[in-house]
């Protein structure tokens, strides 16, 4: 237990040493649940406005800063530690998921998360190591083991809000084969709503269902999932005033298998296919004023793992390839596939200094390549000093140096330079990062404590930026970025309470070498100071409160400054009270409300924040 805790917790909470792919290891599967449980980032689980999915409530994460158009799950840029939703990577068990066209569809995952275990937030060394073209953070996620239960849930709300989910698993054991069993899982869910503003409606559906084959020390699954998502805002992507939509289908398959063998040694062999179709309308009152249509579909196979040579040296390793290719109405159809491979290799050494004390250094490197731009050869790394106690306790001290990179998606560099709405950089070079980290990680019985102060280097990187002057809404420009960043994330657990609390303060300098661009949408984009603070209280049996709480400061930008809805603060509030009847087993009632104090800070400058959302909503657990 003491080991699990030793690899699993750093990295769940800020991206520490020693992740080596731990969740994924099936013998240890009741432990890990109960610590992901235990050190999660936020006290909600479900979203207030829709069904739940992989990026539900990482708006309330203190290493997370979503920006979302219309809600989380209709559209997400996800951003860790002040980068932009293009240097955010998803990724589910050994591979990088992926969309070639833009960082706004890297979240169209059409998996349920009842079948996932994470978020794991992977940063530094970690992100470095298995990380695919995503230079400053990734998202990770585990399969989980399917269990024989099932779940049923309807919900109502406010702006004629309703919602339906089930959810059931069933294993049996193979007979007459020892250990092995065989496993079924299969979701459905909808939801429809007029939009906490005017033309903000939505109508959503996704389908998702895996076969699992497991035994003592494997785990392969089957995964097929479809999503069909339609969602308006007004100023989505423009600053225009015009009501936008988008229709947007996903459809992904994954195989996966996962090993464990000798001495804490394991790997995980992931392939998968995904085929994108979006449609966007510039303006739902006149559609023939601008329209897109894209298809995207990627290829993808990738390895992971760790070989455990002795108890003193191992090799952590990863690899992916990838081949893409899109159809598009609105690019130039001059650069329409891709192929993209990347391995990394981190060989790491531990040393006891005493019976309490161990010095884990790892050093290795990184490749990254493409058939239509540079290579690029990475260097990544980090020492760190853990303490453990009689007791169980922990304290951990660690240094970390990283280098990755990455390279620009289709509307980038591959639609039109001379104008339209979102004019591309035929110029763009490959994005190179380089972040150094200073941590300190704290683990009693009854808090953690984990700090960090890093800085980090971003050439060339890829940003969409804005002139007063230009007919175009979004202009593809690089930018050099130096980001210092601290950042604060205590949980504190009590008889009947939990509360988790974050400060994350973010300073940037930045050169775009132009004195052309106004303003940018999301380089610059980001909190000077936030805090977050959650809490679960359950003062009886049948009552739970949950509550999440983000507050910040945002960095002066010239396009929200001159929005209606000018300000640069924010409190945002996510409440739920659940219910739990004891004369029905198995079935709560829960009331939530988000965006309780109904903010209209513009998460994404030029775009209308979201508004208020209630909901009160009835599972059956069985």
């Amino acid at each position: 237990m003491i080991r699990a805790v030793q690899i699993i917790l750093p990295t769940l909470l800020c991206s520490l040493p020693n992740f080596a792919l731990a969740a994924d290891n099936t013998k240890n599967t009741q432990e890990i649940e109960k610590i992901t449980i235990e050190a999660s980032a936020t006290a909600n689980k479900v979203p207030v406005g829709t069904f739940d999915a992989p990026v539900s409530n990482l708006e309330y994460d203190p290493r997370v800063d979503l920006q979302s158009r219309n809600m989380a799950e209709a559209q997400a840029d996800v951003t860790i530690r002040g980068g932009i939703f293009e240097n955010t990577g998803f990724r589910v068990g050994s591979a990088t998921l992926f969309d070639p066209q833009t960082g706004h569809y890297v979240s169209e995952i059409p998996i349920a998360p009842q079948m996932l275990q994470g978020p794991y937030i992977l940063t530094g060394a970690d992100n470095a190591l298995y990380g695919v073209n995503s230079s400053v953070g990734t998202v990770s996620f585990a399969w989980k083991p399917i269990q024989t239960a099932g779940s049923l849930s309807v919900a109502a709300g406010n702006h004629d809000f309703n919602l339906q989910s089930i959810h059931a698993g069933y294993q049996m054991p193979l007979k007459n084969v020892n250990d092995w069993n065989l496993a079924f899982e299969g979701e459905y869910s909808r939801s429809a709503s007029d939009g906490t503003v005017k033309f903000g409606d939505h109508d959503f559906n996704r389908a998702s269902a895996r076969i699992q084959l497991t035994s003592s020390n494997t785990q392969t699954d089957l995964f097929f999932g479809v999503q069909h998502k339609f969602f308006g805002w007004p100023n989505m992507y423009t600053p225009f005033n015009v009501n936008e939509t988008e229709d947007l289908k996903t459809r992904l398959i994954i195989l996966n298998h996962q090993h464990t063998y000798a001495k804490d040694s394991r790997f995980e062999v992931t392939a998968y296919t995904r085929r994108h179709n979006d449609h966007y309308i510039f303006s739902r009152e006149n559609p023939e004023t601008f329209q897109s249509f894209h298809e995207t579909n990627v290829d993808s196979l990738a390895l992971a793992g760790r070989h455990s040579i002795n108890e003193s040296f191992a090799l952590n390793y990863s690899s992916q390839l990838l081949a893409d290719e899109i159809e598009s109405t609105s690019l130039e159809n001059n650069f329409t596939s891709r192929s993209y491979f990347k391995a990394s290799i981190l060989p790491e050494y531990q040393i006891d200094l005493q019976t309490d004390q161990v010095l884990t250094m790892r050093l290795g490197a990184a490749f990254d390549d493409s058939n239509r731009d540079d290579s690029q050869w990475s260097l990544l790394g980090d020492v760190a000093w853990q303490k453990t106690q009689a007791d169980g306790s922990a304290k951990t001290l660690y240094f970390s140096y990283a280098q990755a990179s990455q390279v620009a998606g289709y509307t980038a560099i591959g639609g039109s330079d001379s104008g339209g709405l979102f004019r591309s950089n035929y110029n763009l070079k490959r994005e190179t990062t380089t972040n150094i980290e200073l941590g300190l990680f704290l683990d009693e019985h009854n808090w953690r404590l984990n700090s960090a102060i890093f800085y980090r280097q971003d050439n060339n990187l890829t940003d969409w930026t804005f002139s007063f002057d230009s007919t175009s809404a979004r202009v593809a420009n690089p930018v050099d970025i130096d980001t210092l960043g601290l950042e604060f994330f205590a949980t504190q657990y009590f008889d009947s309470a939990e509360i988790i609390a974050s400060y994350t303060y973010l300073h940037k300098s930045e050169d775009y070498g132009s004195e052309e661009i106004d303003a940018s949408f999301y380089a610059l984009n980001f909190p000077d100071h936030r805090i977050t603070l959650g809490a679960i209280w359950r003062p009886m049996e049948i009552l739970e409160f949950r509550i999440d709480n983000e507050w910040r400061k945002q960095h002066d930008n010239p396009l929200r400054a001159s929005s209606t809805n000018s300000q640069d603060e924010a409190l945002f509030t996510h409440l739920t009270l659940t219910f739990t009847p004891k004369q029905i087993s198995g079935l709560s009632i829960a009331l939530a409300a988000d965006n309780l104090w109904d903010e209209s800070f513009e998460e994404i400058p030029g775009t209308p924040g979201r508004g208020e959302q209630y909901t009160v909503s009835a599972t059956y657990n069985w």
